[in-house]
C-alpha cells in the first residue's frame, strides 16, 4: 500500500469509530494489502487517536487460541494498542451506543515494570512483570464482519488495521506472581445469568507468558518495545461471547476474584 492508501484506511476507520458506525473491509478495497500494511494502518489509525488527545497504556494480544487461528486460516497471533480511553472500571455499566457490535473475551493481563524488546527468555518477561491480573477484553468492530456483496469475511488484515478489534479493558484487583503456574488461571464466563463460556490459560499458546514473548519479538520488528507501567492483555482462552444491549457479564476467577460489566 501508499502512503497516501494507508493514510485513507486508517481515516476511514477512525470516521466509522467516530460516527459509531462500520466501514467496509479493507482487504477488498486494498486486495493485495499484507500483515506490514495492515500494522501500518493500524499505527495511523493510533496516531490519529493520539493526536485527538488519547494516550497509550498498553497492548493487546490477540489470535492467541487454536479455534481462532484456524477462524482467520492463519497459525499467528495478532496486536493491537491500548489507549487511556478503552479503561474502564470493574464493575462498570458501558454506555448504550460507546461500541458498534461489542463482544468480550476473558485473559490475563500483564503490569510491566521493566522494558521487553526483541528476543527475550520466560525468564525474562517474569522478571519485567510486576504481577498479573485476570482481565476482560471488549472488543468491537469498525470493520464489517462480511461484506454483503460478495459474502467475503474478515481476514486477518482487516483484523490487524481495525486495531486487533479492541475496544475496552476491564482489569481485575487480584495480583497474581507471573512466576505461577499461569496455565492453570480460568475463568466461567457468564452471560445475563447463564454460562456461556469457560477455559484455562493453557487455551493461550499453552502458557499465557508465551504471548508476551511473541509480541516482544514483533514490536522490536517494528522499532518498538513493551515498556514499563504498561499493561498487556496476553490473549483469550475463551471465545468472543456477543454483548447486545441488556447484557450483564460475570467472570468468575476462582481464586483470583471476579469481573463483572454491564451493557446498556
Amino acid at each position: 500500500m501508499t502512503p497516501e492508501q494507508i493514510a485513507a484506511a486508517a481515516q476511514a476507520l477512525f470516521g466509522a469509530e467516530t460516527a459509531g458506525t462500520q466501514t467496509g473491509l479493507v482487504s477488498l478495497e486494498y486486495p493485495g494489502m499484507t500483515m506490514d500494511d495492515a500494522y501500518a494502518v493500524q499505527a495511523a489509525l493510533v496516531a490519529r487517536k493520539k493526536a485527538a488527545g488519547r494516550h497509550v497504556i498498553g497492548w493487546k494480544i490477540g489470535l492467541t487460541s487454536k479455534a481462532m487461528q484456524a477462524a482467520l486460516n492463519i497459525d499467528i497471533p495478532d496486536s493491537g494498542v491500548l489507549l487511556d480511553d478503552m479503561a474502564f472500571e470493574n464493575g462498570a455499566t458501558i454506555p448504550g451506543g460507546r461500541f458498534i457490535q461489542p463482544r468480550i473475551e476473558a485473559e490475563l493481563a500483564f503490569v510491566m515494570k521493566g522494558s521487553l524488546a526483541g528476543d527475550v527468555s520466560r525468564q525474562e518477561v517474569i522478571a519485567a512483570t510486576d504481577y498479573v491480573t485476570p482481565a476482560i477484553e471488549i472488543l468491537d468492530t469498525r470493520i464489517l464482519r462480511r461484506d454483503p456483496d460478495t459474502g467475503q469475511p474478515r481476514i486477518i488484515t482487516d483484523t490487524i488495521s481495525d486495531n486487533a478489534a479492541n475496544a475496552g479493558i476491564i482489569a481485575g484487583e487480584a495480583r497474581l506472581d507471573p512466576a505461577g503456574d499461569l496455565r492453570w488461571i480460568g475463568a466461567i464466563v457468564s452471560r445475563n445469568g447463564e454460562v456461556e463460556e469457560t477455559g484455562l490459560g493453557a487455551g493461550v499458546l499453552n502458557d499465557p507468558v508465551t504471548g508476551i514473548i511473541w509480541l516482544a519479538s514483533r514490536m522490536a520488528q517494528y522499532g518498538d518495545a513493551i515498556k514499563p507501567g504498561q499493561i498487556i492483555l496476553s490473549g483469550s482462552f475463551i471465545r468472543p461471547v456477543e454483548c447486545p444491549s441488556g447484557t450483564r457479564i460475570d467472570a468468575d476467577f476462582g481464586r483470583a476474584g471476579t469481573i463483572t460489566c454491564s451493557f446498556e
